[in-house]
């Protein structure tokens, strides 16, 4: 099956009679979320879709398989039948026509190599991760395409204000697929196109891409107002600074200025700033209350991402010869050269100058 082909037998008008096979690896709360939203979706449209989750631990994957629950990130919330799990890569990518990542983005190469072995010639990757590799400063996507050896028709990001639990929930969300290939990119909405989760696309995949990841590290700035008891003035200024910040960045790599006004952009940082679901804003308060990076990594069950990326972000602006105060001053405190006391004063630090700028 070539890229062309991929994903139309989700489509209802397919007449499909051989399901989709695709792999999702991650089944934290976004990962097992996803695979829920695959999985409703092919009920929706009458497509037979097998969706194979890998988790790290047997327990989980026994549970998903038998009981359909990932009580572990989702409570009670019932998976798809279609939905099984296992603890082997392999299993799960073998002829999978489209390989979801949902892991930490500090560990991602680590499993592409296991994926590269038994990976189809013509299989979609499908990035939900957040975040920069450490050390290379690279995008998902990019080390996907490096590590695997595939083109941009073969990668996808999919972005937006997705607090997992809401659309666990069924809450009506809206979110991005971005691809290179225009036919990809909606051929992978499709897959995902529910009642309750709306794909739009596009082929900003730069700035899909920096927009999820920034937004990380803005969210860790206003859970430290919260946690500094600073007001919503504060907190407004820092959002709406810090979407400047964003695309000050994503501009400079290429990223169209559209996608920040949308969903990926301004939709994802709203969800992430205000949301008590957020972990990188919950991440933020703590360490606004004056833990340090590593008590408050010991306090979350989950990964915040902003915690890891924040110090890619920062180099990658630098080298780009990017101004970005707040990722600066979360960093900082990050690494416990700045005390939080003093980051109110250093958050909207830049020379004075016009708004738009």
């Amino acid at each position: 099956m070539n890229v062309q082909n991929i994903a139309r037998q989700a489509e209802p008008s397919s007449g499909a009679q051989h399901g989709a096979r695709i792999a999702v690896l991650g089944a934290g709360s976004w990962g097992t979320t996803f695979a829920k939203v695959l999985g409703d979706a092919a009920r929706s449209s009458g497509s037979p879709v097998e969706v194979v989750l890998w988790a790290r631990r047997e327990e989980v994957a026994r549970e998903i398989t038998e009981d359909h629950t990932n009580t572990s990130y989702l409570g009670d919330v019932p998976l798809p039948e279609c939905v099984r799990a296992t603890t082997d890569i392999a299993e799960a990518v073998t002829d999978a026509e489209v390989v979801v990542l949902a892991v930490p983005a500090q560990s991602l190469r680590s499993h592409l190599t296991a994926v590269g072995e038994v990976l189809d010639d013509e299989a979609v990757l499908v990035s939900l991760i957040k975040g920069l590799e450490r050390g290379t400063d690279m995008r998902m996507s990019e080390v996907i395409a490096e590590e695997l050896g595939v083109g941009p028709a073969r990668v996808a990001v999919v972005s937006g204000p997705n607090l997992a639990m809401e659309i666990a929930r069924e809450e009506p969300t809206a979110s991005v697929v971005a691809c290179a290939e225009v036919s990809v990119a909606e051929r992978i909405a499709a897959l995902c196109n529910n009642a309750y989760f709306r794909p739009y696309t596009n082929t900003d995949v730069v700035g899909v891409e920096i927009a999820g990841i920034v937004k990380n590290v803005i969210a860790l700035a206003v859970g430290i107002c919260d946690g500094q008891r600073l007001g919503d003035n504060s907190k407004a200024s820092v959002i709406t600074r810090g979407l400047a910040e964003t695309t000050r960045l994503a501009s400079v790599l290429g990223g169209q200025l559209e996608t920040f006004s949308g969903l990926a952009g301004l939709g994802d940082l709203v969800a992430t700033c205000a949301s008590p679901l957020s972990r990188n804003r919950s991440a933020g308060r703590l360490l606004g209350d004056g833990l340090t990076a590593e008590q408050v990594t010991a306090e979350l069950t989950q990964t915040a991402e902003g915690m890891k990326s924040g110090s890619a972000v920062v180099d990658l602006a630098r080298r780009h010869g990017v101004e970005m105060p707040i990722s600066e001053a979360v960093v900082a405190v990050l690494e416990g050269t700045l005390v939080v006391d003093r980051i109110a004063s250093l958050l909207l630090a830049r020379d004075l100058k016009a708004e738009g700028k």
